[in-house]
């Protein structure tokens, strides 16, 4: 069973979201499975106190390593164990598809100004982004992270099909979508999509989600171009 742990100082906050939808279902099912670790549980004083101000001045307060290591410690993971820090490797789909092929996932979820940086280097953890942006801490990453490797799993989808032209899935943002009615405020759907001829349906797709991925991602278009390229090298290779 594909299992994520979390290690976090509000063991609340899970299942949350997660126990809604697919990703609900699927953990009713016993598909995936989701552990919460309360970090202030490894806390030594009466008070749990997880964190302490940091050397050399400046606001906030810093996650201690000694608690964040016992916690570690005493914990069992299956796959990685990855720290949700916007320092981190900016995290895609490709992982999320190599993530969810594995057996799980052990997620750290830092709060206030961070984590003591000799026990990230202590347990070798892998620092992990989802974006160029601010939490108030890990959790909300970890349902994010999380949700997006249970949606992968085998009988998790109700159409798998679905999953394979998703946005990323070919290194380009999905093709835009249309359903009824099919006109509405004075706006048609493409007559391509009416039209039963399943081959220019394709290009049409094909070429929707070319054109919005060069206009709004030119780093996954770049890319893109790149892997065009070396696809047709080596097909002319073999010929």
């Amino acid at each position: 069973m594909w299992t994520a742990t979390v290690l976090t100082l509000y063991p609340e906050m899970f299942p949350g979201p997660l126990a809604h939808s697919l990703a609900g279902k699927a953990l009713d099912a016993g598909r995936w499975a989701v552990k919460a670790v309360d970090i202030r549980g490894f806390a030594a004083d009466k008070h749990h106190t997880v964190d302490d101000t940091p050397f050399g001045g400046g606001p906030g307060m810093v996650m201690r390593p000694d608690i964040v290591d016992r916690a570690i410690a005493a914990t069992d993971f299956a796959g990685p164990l990855w720290f949700l820090s916007p320092r981190g490797r900016r995290l895609d789909q490709a992982r999320v598809r190599d993530l969810a092929a594995g057996p799980g996932v052990g997620l750290l979820c830092g709060r206030f100004e961070g984590v003591d940086q000799r026990v990230i280097e202590a347990r070798q953890l892998e620092e992990v982004s989802l974006g160029d942006f601010i939490l108030s801490g890990g959790e909300p990453a970890a349902i994010a992270l999380i949700d997006a490797c249970v949606r992968l799993l085998p009988g998790v989808a109700g159409d798998a099909a679905s999953l394979a032209e998703e946005s990323f899935t070919a290194g380009l943002l999905e093709y835009p979508h249309y359903t009824r009615p099919q006109t509405w405020q004075g706006r048609a759907v493409p007559p391509v999509l009416l039209s039963g001829h399943h081959e220019e349906i394709r290009r049409w797709r094909l070429a929707e989600a070319e054109r919005t991925t060069r206009e709004r991602r030119t780093d996954l278009w770049t890319q893109y171009l790149a892997r065009k390229v070396r696809v047709e090298h080596k097909i002319g290779d073999a010929s």
